[in-house]
């Protein structure tokens, strides 16, 4: 059976009157790097993701963004040699189904979805809070116009949005450098409390961060920064993949690692106390640090970053449902509509599907869908891992690619590492997951499997398989 983990099925889709449509390369380095690390948005990550952390880990937060980080460079490696051994808009799916069986492929499918349509409105509903300075709007409505803006951005040509959100990363950049050095200026402690352990509980006591409690935030803390898989759904549109796409993922997370960790310390060390630190206000203390001048251009410049995550994060899952629709996922006239490319070259239906219905998710409260977003990008992690251990077996081996160092203990000890955070997960994260890829299973059973022979297709660009 070629539906399992266990054996392996490479399905190139046959074209029945002409190749599979291919997106247009038209960037370099320089412009996928900020791409990527706009859908990272470190700016975004700090002030609307870091919070929550701070909240339940306090003192630790820093330590556990670092193990993060450093599980990250694991995964950036399976990427990189997956991205440049299949480059595909596909991503993850495409990489998975070649690797490991088409079953998988469409798991981690599913699970991709999850985590690119649930953080976008969540993360556009955050521009309101930050625009408070100036004028107060209602979040829902300001989510929903900062997704529609970032639908049209989505539709123009890829090089152009290469600029605008470079644009907006230099200011968010800017936003997390003033807020480190303000937080190393006004330094209450020293290094040693970074590995203090302590967050503040209830009634003002003081309440130790054990190493499950560390464990366990590590799936948000992989999320704070997962964008830099992007440069793998851009590695169709990436001039001279083989090469490009590991570059853009280990620069991106290299950088994005900088930009987020450098301010979690500052803030840390420069709080005024452990109960402010715990609160997650960072806004409020950039004020006390400073003037009401310097925290209404952080805001500010905050709520541009979060426009700017909203743009590419629409780039980014146009392009995978443009690419499931060419591998043949859905039923014909669906698949058809989401191949139409239009005059700048961008899957503009594919855009309007994804980026409408996330206005209207901003009216949903998502607020819990967080911790299933850790699940989902956790879970992809792990079967990403998966495919990366079988990616030196057969034709595989002599394919001219990106290869990691210390294969195969990099994916072995990446997948143990990866199981045992899932096991700490809260039970209600793991049945929503659950109950969703549960779902997916049955479409797959239902309608996918049935017809294997003109369905879930994974096709990789000509270009790309010389």
């Amino acid at each position: 059976m070629t539906d399992t983990l266990s054996t392996v099925e490479t399905v190139v889709a046959p074209a029945p009157d002409s190749s599979p449509r291919t997106l247009k390369r038209s960037i370099g380095v320089v412009g996928g790097t900020l791409l990527t690390l706009s859908c990272v948005t470190p700016a975004s990550t700090l002030f609307v993701v870091v919070p929550d952390l701070f909240g339940s880990l306090g003192t630790a937060t820093a330590v556990t963004i670092a193990i993060g980080s450093l599980l990250c460079i694991a995964v950036a490696f399976c990427y990189s040699e997956l991205g440049t051994l299949i480059p595909s808009a596909g991503g993850e799916y495409a990489m998975v189904s070649t690797l490991a069986g088409r079953l998988a492929g469409w798991l981690v499918f599913v699970l991709s979805l999850l985590v690119v349509v649930i953080v976008p409105p969540v993360i556009a509903m955050g521009t309101a809070d930050y625009l408070a300075p100036l004028v107060h709007l209602d979040p829902a409505m300001t989510g929903a116009g900062v997704m529609l803006l970032a639908t049209l951005a989505g539709l123009l040509d890829l090089r152009a949005n290469a600029w605008i959100t470079g644009i907006f990363l230099v200011l968010e950049v800017v936003a997390a450098g003033v807020v480190a050095i303000l937080g190393f200026a006004h330094s209450k402690r020293g290094a040693g409390s970074l590995v203090s352990m302590q967050v503040a509980g209830s009634g003002g006591h003081t309440d130790t961060v054990t190493a499950a409690m560390v464990v366990s935030g590590l799936a948000i803390a992989l999320f704070i920064t997962q964008g830099f898989s992007t440069a793998v759904y851009l590695s169709e549109e990436l001039e001279n993949p083989r090469r490009n796409v590991a570059r853009t993922v280990l620069a991106t997370l290299a950088i994005s690692t900088v930009v987020i960790l450098v301010p979690v310390v500052a803030i840390t060390m420069g709080a005024p106390g452990l109960q402010a630190l715990t609160s997650g206000d960072i806004s409020g203390m950039v004020a006390a640090w400073s003037n009401s001048a310097v925290g209404t251009f952080i805001s500010l410049c905050v709520a541009l970053a979060i426009i700017n995550a909203g743009i590419v994060m629409v780039i980014q899952n146009s392009r995978v449902l443009f690419a499931s629709a060419r591998d043949k996922a859905w039923p014909e006239p669906v698949n058809n509509a989401l191949c139409r490319l239009g005059r700048f070259g961008s899957p503009w239906v594919a855009t309007l599907v994804v980026g409408v219905p996330g206005a209207l998710l901003c009216f949903v409260n998502l607020d819990t869908l967080y911790g299933v977003t850790g699940v989902s990008v956790t879970g992809m992690y792990l079967l990403v891992a998966i495919a990366a251990l079988l990616a030196r077996r057969g034709s595989h081996a002599r394919t001219p690619a990106w290869r990691m160092p210390l294969w195969p203990a990099t994916p072995i000890l990446l997948i143990a590492v990866l199981t045992y955070i899932l096991s700490l997960q809260e039970v209600s994260y793991l049945l929503w997951t659950g109950g969703i890829t549960a779902v997916a299973t049955l479409y797959w059973l239902l309608y996918l499997r049935p017809r294997r022979a003109t369905r879930w297709l994974v096709s990789i660009p000509e270009d790309a398989q010389a």
